[in-house]
């Protein structure tokens, strides 16, 4: 069976070439976007991009996370660090959808994190719905704003920055 075509967006950030940006992707196409792996990767797909501007990226929780075991084995609790590098790994992969053939060769590191705020625990059986909004851009180094979600209530948010390198 043929997997159904991708709906498909111009890229509309400026420094973009002339693709078309896909509104969604799988977990395939994210692990061509981004480095991550296994236990390190926390997206699962991505089920909106809006190229040079924001995206939607899920992580499905499961009581398998290897960080389960000891972040506490008997009331298990996703460390808020790897929410925001849920929202790090939503961002990067935005940034590698809007720029195309430009991040050829290129990584999205990590700079900033401020205003990190965690409003209630996650945990297994819980689907985080994560949205990243580009703040702004300048060169090489890029801004966003990132809020965490589980049935529709914020369960964590942070602002913070990155960085193209390559």
């Amino acid at each position: 069976m043929d997997a159904p075509a991708e709906q498909m967006t111009p890229a509309t950030d400026a420094a973009a070439d002339s693709h078309q940006v896909p509104q969604s992707i799988d977990i395939l196409k994210i692990m061509q976007s981004i480095p991550h792996r296994y236990p390190f990767l926390l997206i699962d797909k991505m089920v909106e991009i809006h190229a040079g501007q924001s995206a939607i990226g899920i992580k499905n929780v499961t009581v398998n996370e290897p960080f389960f075991q000891g972040h506490f084995p008997s009331h298990p609790v996703m460390p808020g660090v790897l929410i925001v590098e849920a929202m790090a790994q939503t961002a990067a992969t935005l940034v590698v959808m809007t720029l195309g053939k430009a991040f050829e060769g290129k990584l999205v590191y990590f700079m900033t994190i401020e205003n990190a705020k965690f409003r209630r625990p996650v945990g297994p059986g819980d689907q985080l719905r994560i949205h990243v909004d580009k703040e702004r851009s300048r060169a090489n180094v890029w801004k966003f704003k990132g809020v965490a979600r589980v049935d529709d209530v914020a369960v964590a948010e942070a602002t913070f920055s990155a960085m193209i390198m390559g």
